[in-house]
């Protein structure tokens, strides 16, 4: 049985709107039944074009963001206005233009040694969002990008990093894409999720996206998608064709 959805579109102007939309349909939801929603944003190229869909379409719909707590997937270990900051974009482009109050902003603290921001991220994220059994923090819903080797949040090929059951964040040394050091969730943490949504898009991804999708792939993103029992992956249609 198929444990993930493809949604395909022509180009990433289409699937970043689309994706947007359909985010504030679930806070939307949670803000009917008066429950939090605590998200994980992830970085990347797409997800400029997404955050700026949100802003576009939160206050054309004039949705609130009262319920919302902010976490990251991943970060990487340079302080918090650094251009390589993911909580640098978000804080520009959906943050302050939706007003979001601090208190609300769990950031990663990319300053610190990423021993200590895994530590204390982990303790913040579990203030929040409810335990599952093994003791990991169950977010409503994680956003991953997918690089080039199929990795996700900074969960890379042939690295051991995210493997300890028992870790929520975990640091990573000597990553192969810079800055070197960063802290990302665990396979665990990803897995415990509600709902995972990983947006693929970009060129040169079209070999690791059939991979990732491939019942006996070995990427970071086929292990996600073999953890769980839905993943929604978002592509555009010209690397769904390669995929196939």
């Amino acid at each position: 049985m198929q444990n993930f959805e493809l949604i395909s579109f022509a180009n990433a102007d289409e699937l970043a709107p689309s994706v947007a939309a359909g985010w504030l349909d679930e806070i939307e939801t949670a803000n009917r039944a008066g429950k939090p929603h605590c998200v994980a944003l992830s970085g990347g190229r797409i997800a400029q074009k997404f955050f700026s869909s949100v802003v576009e379409q939160a206050k054309a719909r004039r949705i609130l963001f009262s319920r919302v707590h902010f976490f990251w997937a991943d970060e990487r270990c340079v302080p918090p206005a650094d251009s390589e900051s993911n909580f640098k974009m978000a804080n520009e482009l959906l943050f302050r233009p939706l007003k979001i109050p601090e208190s609300q902003i769990h950031r990663v603290r990319g300053e610190d040694s990423p021993e200590v921001a895994a530590q204390k991220a982990a303790t913040e994220i579990c203030k929040l969002a409810p335990l599952n059994k093994n003791g990991q923090p169950i977010l409503d819903l994680i956003f991953l990008g997918m690089g080039e080797d199929g990795h996700v949040a900074s969960l890379f090929p042939d690295k051991a990093e995210g493997t300890v059951l028992k870790s929520i964040f975990c640091a990573v040394k000597n990553s192969p894409k810079p800055p070197p050091d960063r802290v990302t969730l665990s396979y665990a943490a990803i897995a415990a999720a509600r709902q995972v949504w990983v947006l693929a898009s970009g060129a040169g991804k079209e070999d690791a996206l059939r991979q990732s999708l491939s019942v006996s792939g070995k990427t970071p993103l086929a292990r996600i998608i073999q953890s769980r029992s839905n993943t929604r992956v978002f592509s555009e249609i010209s690397v769904i064709a390669r995929a196939k």
